[in-house]
C-alpha cells in the first residue's frame, strides 16, 4: 500500500468547503461533550473524576464518542471511513484531549496507533477486514512495549517460528492497553534469532486465532496515570496462527514499526497540546475565582500574570512545532523522521515547564483531585505517559543524532526553504504516502525558513525589533550547532563525544520550533487571527527558546507581555482554546 487516504484532491472551493467540514465536526463533538465544568453533565470533569478514582474507563465519555462515530476517523476514506489527512484528526482529537487524555487514549488512540501499522503494510484483506471491525464499533490493540528492556521493541521477548500452518508464537508482553476488549491485536515479536534489520516481523492476530491452551491475559495492571485505561499482559506459549495473520513481508517488523511511529508519535503528541490547554484554563479560572483576575491587580498581574503567559507561550511555541509536523507528513515525508521525534522529545520538557508555571498559580491547589479544578492533577499525572514506550525520549534521540552530520554537511545553510503550505493552519494537502516516509533523506528544509524568515523581518515598532534580534541569534546559534556537529564527526565516534551529541540534538530541536515559530508567524500576517499576526507572540516564543538555549537576550518590549496576557484572559473569557486554531469551546 503507497497511499494511506487515497488520492483526493482538492483546490479553491473545494478545500473551502473541506475547512468548513472539520470545523463543523469539531462542534459537533465539543457540543456532544458540552460543558466540562457543569456538575450534572455526564461526560464532565465531574463525572470523570469519579471514573478515574475507580480506575474504570470512562463510561458517558466513551458513549458520546460512539454517539459522534469517532473510529470512523481513524479509517482512510478508501476504506469508508473519514480519515482524509492527519492535521484533519488531530484537531477532531483535540476536544478528547481537552476533556480526558484517559478517555482518548483508552477509547480511540490506542486503536488508530495499531490502525496505523495495518494501513501501511497490510493486505486489502487485512485492511477491509480491520476498517469492518473498527466501522462495527470494535477496538484494536497494539503490542510494542518491552518494559524489561526499557522498551527497546527491537529487544522482542515474543518470537514466531514457523509452523506446520503458519506460526507458533511464545514469550509474553506485560503491558497492552485495551487487550481485553480489542477485536485485533497488532503483535511486534521476532521472527529470526539472528541480529540485524530483518529480525522482526509484525502480526495482526484475531481473537478466535487464540486458544485459551497457548494463550492467556494475564492481570491487569493499574498505572499512576491513565487509571481508566485497561492495561493487561498476555503470554504465549506455542501459540499457532495462521501464516495470513503476517502483516506485511516477514522481517519487515522494524521498518514498518519506525515508519508507523513518524504518523502515530506525530498525531499524539500533537493531539497532547489540548491538554496542557485545558490546564492553562484551570489555572486562569482558579485566579479569577481567587483574586478576580489581571484586571483586579493591574495590567502588570504580577508573578501570577507571568506565570500565565509563560505558560500561554510554552503552549504556542510547542503547538507550532506539531502543526509543522503533522502537515509535513504529508508535505515533506522524507524529512518527517527528523521533525516528528523532535515534536515527541520536547513533549516532556514543555510538560514540565508548563505545569510548574502554573503551578505558581495553583498553590496548594495543585494537589486537589476534587471538582473543577482537579482535571489538571489528572492531567498531571496522565500527560506524562504520552511520552514514554517505544517513541519516547531515548527513541526520539536515537533517530536524530544519527541523522545529524549528514543534515550539517549537506543540507543546513544549504537547503531550500519549506513549502508555505507547511506553516498554514487550513487549505488542502496531498494524499500521505506512507511509503515516501523515509527513516533518512538528508534533508531539512524546515530550518531553511528560519533563515529566510529571519533575513525578512522589517518594521521599526518595538516588538518587530526585538523579533528581529532575537530571530538573528537563533540563526547563529544554528550555525554553531552545526559547526559543532561537523567537529564531532572529525573527532570520531568514541565515547567521550556521547555527551555532546545528545547535548546538541537538544538544541537542535529547540531550533526546529523556533523554525515553525517563524514561518507560522510569517503566514499569519496574511491570515485572518489579528493574534497570531502580531509578532508579540513570535517574538515571546523566540525569547523563551533562546533563554533555554542559554543565549543572553534583553528583555522583551512591556507592550508585547501586555498583549499576550490580554489574549490569555480575552480566550478565557470567549471560551476559546489557547491553541493556534484558536476553536470555540464548551465551559
Amino acid at each position: 500500500m503507497t497511499a494511506l487516504l487515497g488520492d483526493r484532491v482538492t483546490t479553491g472551493s473545494a478545500a473551502q468547503q473541506r475547512e468548513s467540514a472539520v470545523r463543523a465536526r469539531v462542534a459537533e463533538l465539543e457540543a456532544l461533550l458540552g460543558d466540562p465544568s457543569d456538575p450534572a453533565n455526564p461526560a464532565g470533569y465531574t463525572a470523570l473524576l469519579e471514573a478515574d478514582r475507580a480506575a474504570v474507563p470512562f463510561a458517558a465519555g466513551e458513549a458520546l464518542l460512539d454517539e459522534f462515530g469517532i473510529t470512523d476517523e481513524y479509517i482512510p476514506r478508501a476504506l469508508g471511513g473519514r480519515l482524509d489527512a492527519m492535521d484533519t484528526l488531530v484537531r477532531i482529537m483535540r476536544p478528547v484531549f481537552r476533556r480526558d487524555v484517559g478517555l482518548a487514549m483508552g477509547h480511540g488512540m490506542t486503536t488508530f496507533m495499531a490502525a496505523s501499522d495495518v494501513w501501511t503494510a497490510g493486505s486489502s484483506r487485512q485492511r477491509h477486514w480491520l476498517a469492518g471491525l473498527l466501522r462495527e464499533g470494535g477496538k484494536a490493540a497494539i503490542a510494542q512495549h518491552e518494559t524489561a528492556h526499557s522498551n527497546d521493541y527491537v529487544r522482542s521477548q515474543v518470537t514466531a517460528r514457523r509452523g506446520p500452518d503458519g506460526y507458533l508464537i511464545s514469550g509474553g508482553k506485560p503491558m497492552v492497553n485495551n487487550l481485553e476488549r480489542a477485536g485485533a491485536l497488532v503483535l511486534f515479536c521476532r521472527t529470526d534469532p539472528s541480529p540485524g534489520s530483518r529480525s522482526h516481523s509484525v502480526l495482526l492476530l484475531e481473537p478466535e486465532q487464540l486458544t485459551d491452551v497457548h494463550a492467556a491475559v494475564t492481570a491487569r495492571r493499574i498505572p499512576v496515570g491513565l487509571r481508566g485505561c485497561r492495561f493487561a499482559g498476555v503470554e504465549f506459549d506455542d501459540c499457532p496462527v495462521p501464516r495470513s495473520a503476517l502483516l506485511g513481508p516477514e522481517g519487515s517488523g522494524i521498518e514498518t514499526a519506525l515508519r508507523s511511529f513518524q504518523i502515530s508519535r506525530t498525531v499524539i503528541a500533537a493531539t497532547a497540546v489540548a491538554a496542557l490547554d485545558t490546564s492553562l484554563r484551570t489555572a486562569v479560572r482558579f485566579d479569577r475565582e481567587q483574586s478576580g483576575g489581571w484586571q483586579s491587580r493591574g495590567i502588570d498581574g504580577g508573578r501570577t500574570g507571568a506565570a500565565l503567559t509563560n505558560a500561554f507561550v510554552n503552549l504556542l511555541l510547542y503547538d507550532s512545532l506539531a502543526v509543522v509536523a503533522t502537515r509535513a507528513l504529508h508535505l515533506l515525508p522524507a524529512e518527517t523522521s527528523v521533525y516528528s521525534a523532535a515534536l515527541k522529545y520536547l513533549l516532556p520538557r514543555v510538560l514540565t515547564e508548563t505545569m510548574y508555571d502554573l503551578s505558581i498559580v495553583l498553590g496548594s491547589g495543585f494537589y486537589t483531585r476534587e471538582g473543577t479544578l482537579g482535571i489538571f492533577q489528572k492531567h498531571v499525572r496522565d500527560v506524562p505517559v504520552l511520552s514514554l514506550g517505544h517513541a519516547g525520549t531515548v527513541a526520539c534521540q536515537a533517530t536524530v543524532i544519527p541523522q545529524m552530520p549528514r543534515l550539517a554537511r549537506g543540507s543546513w545553510f544549504v537547503e531550500d526553504e519549506a513549502p508555505s503550505g507547511l506553516f498554514r493552519l487550513s487549505g488542502d494537502l496531498p494524499p500521505l504516502r506512507t511509503d515516501r516516509l523515509a527513516l533518512a533523506c538528508g534533508r531539512d528544509s524546515l530550518s531553511a525558513t528560519m533563515l529566510a524568515v529571519a533575513a525578512g523581518i522589517d518594521g521599526n515598532s518595538s516588538v518587530e525589533r526585538a523579533l528581529r534580534t532575537l530571530a538573528g541569534q537563533l540563526v547563529e546559534e544554528f550555525r554553531d550547532v552545526r559547526g559543532r556537529v561537523l567537529r564531532l564527526e572529525s573527532a570520531g565516534s568514541g565515547a567521550a563525544t556521547q555527551p555532546a551529541k545528545f547535548a546538541l540534538m537538544d538544541r537542535y530541536a529547540l531550533l526546529l520550533a523556533g523554525a515553525a515559530v517563524l514561518g507560522l508567524w510569517d503566514q499569519g500576517r496574511y491570515g485572518p487571527d489579528p493574534f497570531l499576526a502580531d509578532p508579540s507572540w513570535a517574538a515571546a516564543a523566540l525569547h523563551r527558546i533562546a533563554r533555554r538555549l542559554g543565549a543572553r537576550v534583553a528583555d522583551l518590549p512591556p507592550e508585547c507581555e501586555t498583549r499576550i496576557r490580554h489574549e490569555v484572559q480575552l480566550r478565557f473569557s470567549t471560551q476559546t482554546s489557547y491553541d493556534l486554531y484558536s476553536t470555540p469551546i464548551p465551559g
